[in-house]
């Protein structure tokens, strides 16, 4: 039982002072806190923000499981969410490039023309492939895809969001339908206006990129979810500038075959050639 003096005692206290909290245990297996906050402000994705991005420090991520693997880079979904607040909740794709133990690049150096290093140790190492060399190009090819997602959602051309860059791990938006992974463009089947929609949607993006003098540098109907009407660019780490890098147009225009050749066999009539001399009046 208090004393009186101690009832008294807390009484005084300003209420500016008191405030209610709770501990938390540490995360289970396959969780850690939120890693918001411990990245530099650069590193976390551009405003406005989307209201579904958690900010709170006392988010926990939890590794929900492998959605894709590639080469270079595995694809997992990740929940960061506040305990006990369903407000605070959401499920993102954390792309992780992987280390140079299990890692082999298969990016060809046709794509980092025209891109500068700026340490040249670092430049030497990749040049001669050393361990340290094969970790630089691993955050290198992160960072790269980082800034084209950053320039590209600020230009409106449909990526997914990028939440934050944590070393060669990138968390962005996971674009889904019902709940489920969005199918890419190869697996689907649209016919009539949604055909027609889904290629102007491709056309303007692809322009929007040339007039950022950009090519998306791999563009297929296999890095393009197709989300119920809409269709959302992926896999971005290899853009090309179509100035700097000296086979850039060359990127474009397979980027324009790739597409082409895809809606042709749906039944559409469209002509790479066209596409190309369209998105080049845009870039220049």
């Amino acid at each position: 039982m208090s004393s009186p003096s101690s009832s008294h005692e807390v009484s005084d206290l300003d209420p500016f002072f008191v405030f209610d909290f709770h501990s938390s245990d540490d995360p289970d297996d396959g969780q850690r806190w939120s890693t918001w906050l411990s990245v530099e402000p650069l590193c976390r994705g551009p405003e406005p923000r989307p209201d579904w991005v958690v900010t709170s420090q006392a988010a926990v991520d939890t590794d929900l499981g492998v959605l894709k693997t590639g080469k270079e880079a595995d694809v997992f979904l990740l929940e960061r969410a506040v305990p006990d607040d369903p407000s605070q909740g959401v499920v993102m794709a954390a792309k992780r490039y992987r280390g140079e133990e299990h890692r082999t690049f298969h990016r060809s150096s046709s794509y980092t023309e025209g891109r500068r290093t700026r340490n040249s140790r670092d430049a030497r190492a990749m040049a001669k492939k050393t361990a340290h060399g094969r970790a630089v190009a691993a955050g290198q090819w992160a960072w790269a895809e980082w800034e084209a997602l950053k320039l590209f959602w600020s230009a409106g051309v449909p990526v997914p969001y990028p939440v934050q860059i944590d070393g060669t791990e990138i968390l962005m938006e996971f674009v889904s339908v019902d709940g489920e992974a969005a199918p890419r463009l190869a697996q689907t089947r649209p016919t009539g206006d949604l055909l027609v929609s889904y290629y102007e949607q491709l056309r303007d993006a692809m322009a929007e990129l040339a007039r950022h003098g950009v090519a998306h540098g791999d563009l297929s109907p296999y890095n393009i979810l197709a989300a119920g009407d809409r269709l959302v660019i992926i896999d971005l780490p290899q853009a090309v500038d179509i100035v700097a890098n000296p086979t850039g147009t060359d990127f474009l225009m397979r980027d324009c075959h790739n597409v082409c050749t895809w809606f042709a066999s749906r039944g559409l009539d469209v002509d790479e050639h066209e596409l190309f001399a369209e998105l080049l009046a845009s870039a220049w």
